[in-house]
This record gives C-alpha cells, structure tokens and sequence, in this order.
C-alpha cells in the first residue's frame, strides 16, 4: 500500500492515499454552496431527520469576536462533542472527490468509511490507528500521535494549549483556525478547522501534509446525539500488515 501521508486528515483524521500535484494554494470548499452544482450528489440525498448542531439560519449574525474568543468557543465545542457521526466529501491533492461516513467517540475512537469504490477504511481504537485495504485484506498500523489532529480526539481539548495556532479569522461564512503540527509522521503538517461562525459546530478541515499536498474534508449532516456502536472502533491485530509504522 503506497504512503497515505499525503492526505492525512481527522477527526485522527486521515483520509485517502491519491496521487496529485494540488497544493497549498489551492481554495478550500466553499461552505456557503453546499447545494450547488459542485456539491457531490451523494451529498445531496435525503436525509432521515437528526437531532444535530443546525447551522446559523442568517451568517450575517455572526458575532464580532476576539481570537481568543474564537478559539475557546472552538474548543468548547469540541469538547461537548463527545460522540459524533457525519457524511463527508473529502477532496484529495489530485482533486479527486471521496465520500464516506466518519463516526467518532471520544477519547480516542474513530472510523472513516469510504463508499466504493474505495477500498480503504481508517480506524482509531484508542491507541492505534488501522489503515485498512478492504481489497488486499491488508492494514497498516500506526500510533494516534503519529496522526494529524490527534488533539481533537483527547479526553479534554485546549487548542490555545494544545497546539500551535498561526492565524484565527472569523467572517459571515465561517470561523477558522489555522494551528501546526511538528510531530507527524514525516514531518510537520498545517492544519486549518473550519466553524460555524454562529454555533462554532465543525464544518470542515484543511491538511497539508510535509511534502505540501492538501486535503480537504467536509462535514455533511452533523449528528452529535446518536451514540456509535463500539464495535465499529475495533482492529484485529492478527490482520497482516504490509509495512510497520508503529516506530
């Protein structure tokens, strides 16, 4: 299985390993289109109502605030976040379009499943991080603090403490946070979490990975109430491995 360190992305947040020559400065998604043209129509299909953070009826509302002020409504939120479920679009350094469904319970758990045909799913136990090829019947391991954003699933977050912030912005389309990551594996990463400017729920999330290709990931249909079975969260250790990460 060929690196994924190009498209590392979370909530442990990793994403899938696709080729490409899109950088740095490549645009991030537009939040205010989620029903245009350029929105996967996976993304589009209807929904079995959920009890999830809805986001702000008018982003003229949103609030002047501080950095400061940003960054603890962020973290705030993240930390009521204990459990979450969400479709997702993730947008690789090709501009290839991926979509799947994440599940996270926090400290420590996660799931990225990939619709086909994408063969890969990502999984977080607490302690390990399984990249799995569905295909090969093969996975690699690496620790949870090899991976990028692997604050956001500790038992309690600080990102004014946890992290190293370069830039706060907020305006009527979204609260950003833009923080570095030394302790990749590969390198240093830079990471920018995208909020609602009015709930601060998560909304989306920028990896650039060490060699500075970019991934995108979008947050469709926000369900912080429903509580992931735990099994999804499970890695068997007798699965055989291509590669050791685990260094």
């Amino acid at each position: 299985m060929r690196s994924w360190l190009h498209t590392l992305a979370f909530f442990a947040l990793i994403a899938l390993p696709l080729a490409g020559a899109a950088r740095a400065e490549d645009p991030p998604v537009d939040l205010s289109a989620q029903g245009d043209a350029s929105t996967p129509k996976a993304a589009l299909k209807p929904k079995a109502p959920k009890k999830d953070v809805k986001p702000s009826p008018d982003a003229s509302q949103a609030p002047e605030l501080s950095p400061a002020e940003i960054v603890d409504k962020a973290s705030a939120f993240l930390n009521d976040a204990r459990t979450m479920t969400a479709d997702f679009v993730q947008i690789g350094a090709d501009g290839a379009r991926t979509e799947g469904q994440l599940y996270v319970s926090r400290p420590g758990r996660l799931l990225f499943r990939y619709n086909p045909p994408s063969p890969l799913e990502i999984v977080a136990d607490g302690r390990s991080v399984a990249v799995r090829d569905q295909n090969l019947g093969t996975q690699d391991l690496y620790f949870i603090q090899q991976t990028p954003l692997k604050f956001l699933l500790a038992d309690h977050i600080d990102l004014s403490k946890d992290v190293k912030i370069k830039a706060v912005d907020i305006d009527d389309k979204a609260a950003s946070i833009e923080i570095e990551d030394k302790q990749t594996f590969g390198g240093k990463s830079d990471i920018t979490l995208i909020f609602d400017p009015v709930t601060f729920a998560l909304k989306q999330w920028t990896v650039i990975d060490p060699q500075g290709f970019q991934t995108i990931v979008t947050l469709f249909d926000l369900d912080l109430v429903s509580k992931p079975d735990p099994e999804l969260f499970h890695i068997d250790a007798t699965v055989s491995s291509d590669t050791t990460k685990r260094r």
